[in-house]
This record gives C-alpha cells, structure tokens and sequence, in this order.
C-alpha cells in the first residue's frame, strides 16, 4: 500500500499549530496524592528537609521561602490544592515568588530546624505551635542571614489567598493590617 504524502498545506498547517501552542495559556498540572495521603504540586520543593538550607536556597533565588503544614484527609488542604492552586493565575504568581516545603503535621521525616535541631515532623510542628491546617509559616530575611518567621496563615478563599501571597511578599504587614490591605487592594482570580 502506498504511503500518503504530506501536502505542502499540510506542513504548513501542522508547523503553524507548533508554533501557537507553546504561547496558549496552560492549567497548572493537576495536584497529585502522594503516598503519605497529602496532595502535592509538581513545583513544590523535594528538600533533604533542613530549613537553613531551604530558606537560603530561596533566599538566592529572590523568593520567600514558606513552610506548608497539611494533614492527611484535612478538608481544607484539599481545597488549597484543588481550588486556589489550581487556579493559574494564584499557582504563577506562588511558583514566581515563592518557595513551598510541604510538611506533614503527623509526619515522621526528620526535619532540621533553624537552629539546627533535627526532630521529627510531628514534633517540629509541636515546636512551631502549629496547631491546624493548612497553616503556612513564612519565613523572611531578619539580621543577616538567619531567617525569622514573619507570619502565618490558614486556609482562605482565592482571593484572599492570592491577596495573602502579595501582601506577604510585598512585606505590606511591615505597615498595615491584612484585612485593611485587602481592601485597598482587591484581587481578581
């Protein structure tokens, strides 16, 4: 059988469909469960899981390193990756400006702390006060190089999450309340 042969508007067409491609606007890829039962971005950080490393690696990189504490089966988590990071607009913006180290409230991977203690997830949470989730800790330059927490937050609706994202990069809190922030500066997600 005779093999068809591509037509010059075929080519054409095809070379045409390649180039436009690339430019079209891409969902963010999907949030995945991982075997400990939390959803995880493909964009989040994989850490040998000290912190001094981590938040000097984002320091480098221009960015604010944040600590994402999650649960298995926690309601909220699920929205936080399946609403507000699934939505391009928020997942840009936090893969821009952002580094992410997802722990796990009851996990047992050691994590080495700033002032280099090495205890267990459960344990560094318990240190860290966390007390529910989703909580994010960010952490931001003080003297020096050491780094010092400059807040944390809970589960928020897309707006108010993306709000939380810029007001924290912005180091607005550095001058004004987050609830009078957001009102001057709605975001539309």
């Amino acid at each position: 059988m005779p093999q068809p042969i591509l037509s010059r508007r075929t080519i054409l067409a095809g070379c045409a469909l390649a180039a436009i491609v690339p430019a079209l606007p891409r969902r963010p890829q999907a949030a995945e469960l991982s075997e400990d039962g939390l959803y995880q971005q493909p964009w989040f950080l994989q850490s040998f899981l000290d912190l001094r490393e981590d938040f000097q690696a984002a320091r480098s990189a221009g960015k604010t390193f944040a600590v994402l504490w999650e649960l298995k089966g926690c309601p909220y988590c699920k929205l936080l990756h399946k609403v507000n990071f699934a939505n391009p607009k928020i997942a840009a913006y936090a893969k821009e400006n952002f580094v992410f180290l997802q722990l796990n409230l009851i996990g047992s991977r050691p994590v080495t702390d700033f002032d280099g203690t090495e205890l267990p997830e459960k344990a560094m949470a318990q240190k860290q006060e966390v007390q529910g989730t989703p909580t994010i800790q960010f952490f931001m330059d003080s003297e020096g190089d050491t780094a010092r927490e400059s807040g944390r937050t809970q589960y928020l609706k897309p707006d108010e999450f993306l709000g939380m994202l810029r007001f924290v990069r912005e180091k607005a809190y550095e001058t004004t309340p987050f609830d009078e922030w957001l009102r001057a500066n709605p975001q539309d997600v």
